[in-house]
């Protein structure tokens, strides 16, 4: 009786406990032929055909029973027991008589036997009784005909002693790939004494079969299998046959399934990650991830070939499915100090057929009491090339109007900016460009010209799991811009570095916390010749909750943020999964902003408060509320914001 997770042979060694084992399983053998009889009704039973012209009798009600499978103190096992028996599976779904019953109960002590050599438990037996009796009692099909009262089924699983790992044996074969079977062995992660389950054979075999592939043998496979379970030493011997194949590169990759899409677009893209180098599974997985973030594909999907070329190389072929050409899309958002905030988006996502991206978008926010005279509108195109002169080089080029009405500033400009993005490994981007903006910026009504040109420079460090919402990993953003003022010569330098992680205390992501801070200063002038949209600016939902947006820091003689040469903000939320999508955060946010180019050196605002979390497929919906600990003049006693997306 070998578990279905071990499709190789096994062998009982000599011994009394191997030649009982042996006899059990002869046992068995007389039982499935009985559950086999029990299911077919002889002439006697089946009954008569209804006369012609007569309606058949009704098929007569089941037979009502209870059902149950106990494990003594093991819980676990019972829960287990109680999901693969058929006689507690079937009795609400499909009715059936005495003779079914039998049957089924009959089935099922094979079954959770399986169950549970599958679990470690070599020696365990299981029994079973309907109505006091055993199933094959030949008494039981009379005390089962016309029972007062639901008929009691209880299955019982005697597990006994626990079984473990013993000695676990790999052999290869050709052996000139003993090194890399080896190593590979060490990944199985067995240990003696490990318990001898179902689950760990096979993951052990698995990771093998995996650490194989990683070291460049893409046709890897297990051979062969022998277990010997010695019911002496309650112990499972393993051995195994690997055949890891021959080394191989990945070939020059093709891509198929575009309709729109430049082929030798795909191919650069595809070939970027792999080409020459040694097969691995990481290495056809990112370049799948290449060709989904061009934007264009709904799914990417693997087709490595099935046998190494004469020249070592491995064919690899990605087949791609295009999305729809074009999007629309819009979020809302609301904080109780400024209204609602509400912004539109149309994109085309493979504009001339190189996956080249237009995305045309339009805000309004700060829109409080229905009043739109105040309120904030920005409006912007974006072109996104995904590589210039075929190299791996991203370009987003950008353009728009803003008309801000701030508490700290006012603002009339027309910005663009062209950035070139470059991806040097998976986690880390480096980016870097010219950015222009002119127009008029001011405070209580007073706008003066100004026109900066700004050289953008930084890069980006990702290891988290999402973006929206990451429950593990980091990142870090740097940033630093120089500017230049085209009207009167004034220069200087903005820069910020932010971190955050992800700490997944649960293990599975349902209680994560998350920690955030940030850095920032401005050099190389004075605070007064800091262009007022340059400053450094703390508080809202984006930062210190509870506080009002831009509120932290410096205040002008008629209450108004002022801004800051520097800046300090620190973060640590607790997110808890409740229940399916439902979710609860806890917040402390702090935050810091000065005229001095230290950051930290002014007063530290804290805001703390709660929030709830509705999981979509596109990112959280988020609702917090947060309260100033020691708040200014003027600043509220709460703050409200709803949004999609974790706050950072």
């Amino acid at each position: 009786m070998i578990p279905k997770a071990y499709p190789a042979a096994l062998r009982l060694t000599t011994g009394l406990g191997a030649l009982a084992a042996f006899g059990a399983w002869l046992l068995l053998v007389p039982v499935r032929a009985q559950e086999s009889d029990a299911r077919t009704e002889s002439p006697s039973q089946a009954p008569a055909p209804a006369p012609a012209g007569e309606d058949p009798p009704p098929d007569p009600p089941g037979l009502p029973y209870t059902a149950e499978v106990t494990a003594g103190e093991d819980e676990d096992l019972a829960t287990l027991g109680q999901a693969v028996a058929q006689t507690v599976a079937l009795r609400e779904r499909a009715p059936t008589d005495a003779f079914g019953l039998i049957g089924r109960v009959r089935a099922d002590l094979p079954r959770l036997q399986e169950a549970l050599r599958a679990e470690g438990y070599w020696g365990g037996q299981v029994t079973a009784t309907i109505a006091g009796l055993a199933p094959d009692d030949p008494a039981l099909p009379a005390r089962l005909q016309a029972p007062t009262a639901p008929v009691p089924v209880v299955i019982t699983m005697v597990p006994g002693p626990r079984y473990g790992i013993g000695r676990v044996t790999v052999t290869t074969d050709p052996p000139e790939h003993a090194a890399a079977v080896r190593a590979a062995a060490r990944e199985a992660g067995l240990t003696e004494g490990d318990p001898a389950r179902a689950e760990t054979v096979t993951g052990a075999e698995g990771a093998m079969v995996a650490a194989l592939r990683d070291g460049g043998h893409p046709l890897a496979a297990v051979a062969g299998r022998e277990i010997t379970v010695d019911h002496d030493r309650r112990a499972m011997d393993i051995t195994w046959h690997l055949a890891p194949g021959p080394r191989a590169r990945f070939a020059s990759p093709e891509v198929s399934g575009q309709q729109r899409t430049d082929t030798g677009l795909l191919r650069r893209t595809a070939a970027r990650q792999i080409e020459g180098q040694d097969y691995s599974p990481a290495g056809a997985e990112r370049a799948r991830r290449a060709l989904m973030n061009l934007g264009v594909f709904d799914s990417v999907r693997i087709e490595a070939g099935t046998s190494v070329g004469p020249d070592g190389t491995l064919p690899i072929a990605f087949v791609v499915s295009e999305r729809a050409l074009r999007a629309i899309g819009g979020s809302v958002a609301y904080e109780t100090n400024f209204g609602l905030a509400v912004s539109l988006f149309w994109e085309h996502r493979n504009l001339f057929g190189g996956a080249e991206r237009l995305r045309l978008e339009a805000e309004a926010s700060r829109i409080s009491d229905g009043s739109f005279g105040n309120a904030t509108y920005r409006a912007f195109a974006t072109l996104t090339l995904p590589e210039v002169f075929q190299r791996d080089i991203q370009l987003v080029t950008r353009v728009g109007a803003v008309n801000e009405n701030l508490e700290a500033y006012d603002r009339e400009a027309i910005v663009a900016s062209a950035i070139a993005q470059h991806r040097l490994t998976e986690r880390l981007t480096i980016q870097g460009g010219p950015s222009f903006e002119t127009g008029r910026i001011g405070r209580y009504g007073v706008l003066d010209d100004y026109t900066l040109l700004g050289l953008v420079t930084g890069l980006r460090y990702d290891t988290t799991t999402s973006l929206l919402n990451p429950t593990s990993g980091y990142r870090i953003d740097l940033n630093v811009t120089p500017y230049y003022s085209l009207l009167d010569g004034t220069t200087f330098t903005r820069m910020q570095a932010t971190g955050s992680t992800y700490l997944d205390l649960s293990g599975n992501g349902a209680g994560v916390l998350a920690l955030r801070t940030s850095v920032g200063s401005v050099v190389g002038t004075t605070f007064d010749d800091i262009t007022l949209d340059k400053r450094f600016y703390s508080g809202g939902g984006g930062s210190v909750r509870g506080y009002t947006y831009q509120s932290i820091g410096p205040r002008d003689a008629g209450n108004r943020p002022l801004g800051g040469a520097s800046l300090l903000e620190l973060s640590a939320e607790w997110r808890q999964r409740i229940s399916g999508p439902w979710g609860a955060v806890a917040f402390v946010d702090a935050g810091s902003v000065s005229e001095e180019q230290t950051p930290g050196s002014g007063t530290l605002r804290v805001g703390v408060g709660a929030g709830v979390r509705y999981l979509t497929s596109i990112g959280p919906i988020r609702l917090d509320v947060g309260v100033p600990l020691n708040p200014q003049q003027g600043d509220p006693a709460y703050g409200l914001y709803v949004g999609i997306g974790q706050a950072f």
